[in-house]
């Protein structure tokens, strides 16, 4: 083939500049067939000791994970049985070696069941389970993962290349880098809690550890495969040394029969074209960095709010300390015990736990949030304080006289109103799907049970299942409660017609039972309305209208106890002549005083929805608190 004088120009440049790359590695020509045989010898599946490298170094990861054990880790990653496997597939991309692709792809895919597979009969047989920190910091691979990968496998190929006394002190530091065997082990591990404890926190687990692998696989390949094209190891003088020997090896025989056999494969002796190769592998490696990225940029969103939360409890303490923990003769006056936020873009809920030797007053409360708000910039309304003071022994105290006083903890009472008050707000929050409409909820607490909120909501269709567990999460992400229990309860709109006789404002018996639902359902349900609709036949008069009118209203007012303002009536012309008679969501409803069973706290009831609500020290006792329904648009 003959090349144009500037292609030939880059051509021997290119060729000056690998010949030089290789000279100043020390990797003669002799070197490189000798690297090609070695790699191309250690993906045969008859070595009885590499498959026992593989169960061991399986076992001592999974064990590792389990234990937490980062010294017991590093040692399975020392071993380092795959790493030979794909390195031979960087070489045999850069080689156009197709038997060699096939022979490394083939150990590497069985090598990776067998630890899989290890992994969770090992999991399956343990008696605990426990999510370890180790095992969750292997579940969510970002691209600085990648780029481990890829320095790694770098260092790997080159250090494969060189003579013994580099492979000594690179090849270890580049096994502990990519950590081939503790991400399947991972994988082992997802599956066996798959089988035997929670199928969908498994399946989550064995996801991340499997594209932690995948990402070292393609990056370990993609740099190696750079490497050995640097290096031009596949020279004319190694191909022929390479096909003597594969004339000799059983195992590259019969794969070249196998190949044989299969239509097309004739012309993929080469494996495509280089810039082929090169694409298909850049253009995998693209593809794997779009989950990559999403998870980098979830790390960047949760070290950012991590960050925010400290310069908050950083300024906190420094505000406190400067100006409310000392008395003025410079003694102590309290310390921190616990400090913890709450933060929404339109609200700061703090919670402080304090030792003190006198109870702060509400107007020292009040600057302290002052004080604060000043320096957040954002308004004071805005910060919610709840200050639990823990009475340390002072003069004040022991002396008795008649200005000391103990100080005033919250009641039973008290504390249940804050706790609505938290949920209230993060209810504000929390939108239904249309054409869904808020009707009420319902808080419960009980030991075994520490919080189940029910929300009653009118929709003529269900909220399929992937929309409430969607719903259910972010809530509990709003409530900061990760085990509350969320029920969706959906209420089908009524429809109910009373039929009237030719010129009859008289309601029948059977008719009125036909209310009755209607009564029976506003009654369980406070914030839903009635729209009624009475029609009259074209030679009717007006007065027929609104005496059927007159006696639905006065039923339901009288026998169902409905208010007027839950009525909507009105009049039209149709045939026959009847009432519908249809239930909705009243539109004049406003969010009245929670309902407390007598029992419990009859007078309580929450703050005006202005007032920012203060995080609950603590849960109330087990009751059932009906609420009426939350003024948010579905």
């Amino acid at each position: 083939m003959r090349y144009s004088q500037p292609l030939r120009r880059i051509l021997t440049a290119i060729a000056r500049l690998r010949s030089w790359f290789a000279w100043n590695l020390g990797i003669s020509a002799a070197r490189k067939e000798e690297v090609y045989l070695d790699i191309a010898q250690s993906v045969t599946l008859t070595d009885t000791s590499y498959w026992l490298q593989v169960l061991f170094a399986a076992g001592i990861a999974t064990l590792g994970l389990v234990l937490n054990s980062p010294a017991v880790i590093i040692g399975a990653m020392l071993i380092s049985p795959l790493m030979g496997s794909i390195l031979a597939n960087g070489l045999a991309l850069a080689a156009g070696d197709v038997i060699l692709a096939f022979r490394a792809l083939l150990n590497l895919f069985l090598s990776c069941s067998l630890a899989i597979l290890f992994a969770v009969v090992l999991v399956s047989v343990l008696p605990f389970k426990e999510m370890t920190s180790e095992i969750l910091a292997r579940t969510r691979p970002n691209l600085l993962d990648l780029g481990v990968a890829l320095f790694s496998g770098a260092v790997g190929a080159v250090s494969i290349c060189k003579v013994a006394k580099g492979i000594a002190t690179s090849i270890p530091g580049v096994s502990i880098a990519v950590a081939l065997m503790p991400p399947l082990c991972v994988v082992g591990y997802g599956i066996g809690i798959a089988v035997s404890v929670n199928p969908r926190t498994g399946l989550q687990v064995a996801q991340g550890g499997g594209l932690l692998f995948l990402t070292n696989f393609i990056a370990i390949t993609f740099s190696a495969m750079l490497v050995f094209l640097a290096l031009h190891i596949d020279t004319n003088l190694v191909r022929e040394q390479v096909r003597a020997w594969r004339g000799e090896d059983p195992e590259s025989q019969r794969v070249q029969v196998m190949l044989d056999r299969v239509p097309g494969t004739r012309r993929l002796k080469r494996i495509g074209s280089l810039p082929g190769r090169l694409l298909l592998i850049v253009v995998t490696i693209l593809i794997i960095s779009i989950p990559l990225g999403q998870s980098l940029g979830q790390l960047r969103n949760e070290i950012t709010a991590k960050q925010q939360e400290n310069r908050l409890r950083n300024t906190t303490t420094e505000i406190w300390q400067n100006n409310f923990a000392v008395f003025p003769d410079g003694q102590i006056r309290s310390y921190i015990n616990a400090l913890s936020f709450k933060s929404q873009p339109d609200r700061l809920a703090i919670q402080f736990q304090v030792y003190t030797s006198k109870v702060y007053t509400k107007a020292e409360q009040t600057q302290f949030k002052q004080l604060l708000a000043e320096r957040l910039r954002r308004p004071v309304e805005s910060i919610a304080l709840n200050l639990v003071e823990v009475p340390t022994a002072s003069n004040e105290l022991l002396q008795g006289g008649p200005e000391a006083a103990l100080p005033v903890l919250p009641t039973i009472a008290e504390l249940q109103a804050s706790f609505l008050q938290e949920i209230e707000a993060s209810l504000r929050l929390f939108k239904l799907p249309k054409p869904a409409q808020w009707i009420n909820y319902t808080v419960t607490t009980s030991p075994e049970v520490p919080l189940t909120i029910q929300i009653n909501y009118l929709s003529d269709r269900d909220i399929d299942q992937d929309g409430q567990t969607l719903l259910t999460e972010i809530l509990r992400t709003q409530l900061n409660f990760p085990t509350a229990q969320v029920i969706l309860n959906r209420v089908a709109p009524l429809t109910e017609t009373i039929a009237f006789a030719a010129d009859e404002t008289t309601l029948a018996p059977a008719q009125a039972q036909r209310l009755e639902r209607i009564i029976a359902l506003l009654r369980q349900y406070p914030a839903l309305g009635l729209e009624i609709t009475v029609n009259q036949t074209p030679t009717e008069t007006g007065v027929q209208a609104q005496a059927r009118s007159q006696i639905l209203s006065t039923y339901l007012q009288t026998q169902g106890q409905i208010q007027p303002d839950r009525l909507s009536i009105t009049t039209a012309t149709a045939t026959p002549p009847n009432a519908q008679v249809r239930v909705l969501i009243s539109k004049t409803q406003t969010l009245p005083a929670a309902e407390i069973s007598p029992e419990i706290s009859p007078e309580i009831s929450p703050e005006p929805a202005s007032e920012a609500a203060p995080v609950a020290p603590s849960t109330p006792s087990p009751e059932a608190i009906n609420r009426q329904p939350v003024p948010t648009t579905p």
